[in-house]
């Protein structure tokens, strides 16, 4: 815990989401289980393993103290987030959290949620992602497969899409995506279905082919996505709905799986998708193993 305690000292706020302290990247021995983001005006501490109350305390004053060297006498928010497979433990150790919560990322606002459950409506990691589909997007059709909150439609149609359509197994999940859609601007160019993404097929495919796709699926969520067994499935459909020569993003999150497994899946379901390139990590987000952390891979189908 010692090197946390010593980057809190050295702690930045911006105006901006981001992650201030990444343990989990493995960069910080001892510190492996603890994560500190920056939702403005809130500081989110999560732990992946009990803290005592001596750990907790010390760290809850250490925060304190840099809170009140950065923002003077302005009142600290802090939630504090205990996880342990899927159960979740979330406590407001000091201050609120606003009733309607939103941050900016790359001058795009999203809703967020700290409060309840451990998917907070923004996955901060998937910042370069979006910020690679707003470069890319340019009078594109896109796809957006396990959608979540819409982040990557909102960057799409923000980069000039023609139009983004949005399937997602969670309706709550899409109901916040279109309140992100209206808080950008974005009345109309979107589309939202609430679907198994297994089970619309034809929809999809009726409403394609797509010049981009995007798949960032949940890596381990029964009755939703298990990597390990649906990667395949997906791959197999996946090039019937990409328009030729379009780009595909395929992301997955799985510390126990490695860019090879990815990369052979694709080889052997999808062998028309050429692979083009690995997008990095922003630098918060820094591990020390490229095989545990975020894989986002970029393949465009060549059909020769």
């Amino acid at each position: 815990m010692q090197l946390f305690f010593d980057e809190i000292a050295k702690m930045t706020l911006g105006e901006e989401v981001n992650r201030l302290f990444h343990g989990r990247g493995g960069m910080y021995p001892g510190a492996e289980h603890i994560c500190l983001d920056w939702f403005p005006p809130v500081l989110l501490l999560t732990s992946f393993k009990p803290l005592d109350t001596q750990s907790l305390d010390l760290s809850v004053n250490l925060i304190k103290q840099r809170w009140q060297q950065l923002q003077g006498e302005q009142e600290l928010n802090l939630v504090y987030q205990y996880r342990s497979g899927g159960s979740t433990q979330t406590e407001l150790i000091a201050g609120s959290v606003p009733e309607k919560h939103t941050v900016m990322e790359n001058g795009a606002s999203y809703h967020v949620h700290l409060l309840k459950g451990q998917n907070h409506g923004l996955f901060l990691d998937m910042k370069n992602g979006r910020q690679w589909v707003r470069e890319n997007a340019t009078e594109k059709k896109v796809l957006n497969l396990f959608s979540y909150t819409c982040a990557f439609s909102v960057a799409a149609l923000q980069g000039g899409c023609d139009s983004v359509v949005n399937i997602d197994m969670s309706k709550g999940a899409l109901s916040i995506g279109k309140q992100n859609h209206l808080l950008n601007g974005f009345s109309s160019g979107a589309r939202f279905f609430g679907h198994d993404i297994f089970k619309s097929w034809g929809k999809l495919t009726k409403l394609g082919p797509y010049e981009m796709i995007i798949a960032d699926p949940p890596s381990n969520q029964k009755g939703s996505f298990v990597a390990t067994k649906d990667y395949s499935r997906l791959l197999k459909r996946l090039p019937e709905l990409l328009a030729a020569d379009g780009e595909v993003l395929l992301c997955l999150n799985a510390p126990e799986l490695s860019i090879e497994f990815l990369m052979d899946q694709v080889a052997e379901y999808s062998p028309t998708l050429e692979f083009v390139e690995q997008l990095s990590n922003p630098s918060s987000f820094i591990d020390v193993s490229s095989d545990k952390a975020l894989k986002v891979l970029k393949y465009i189908r060549k059909d020769n």
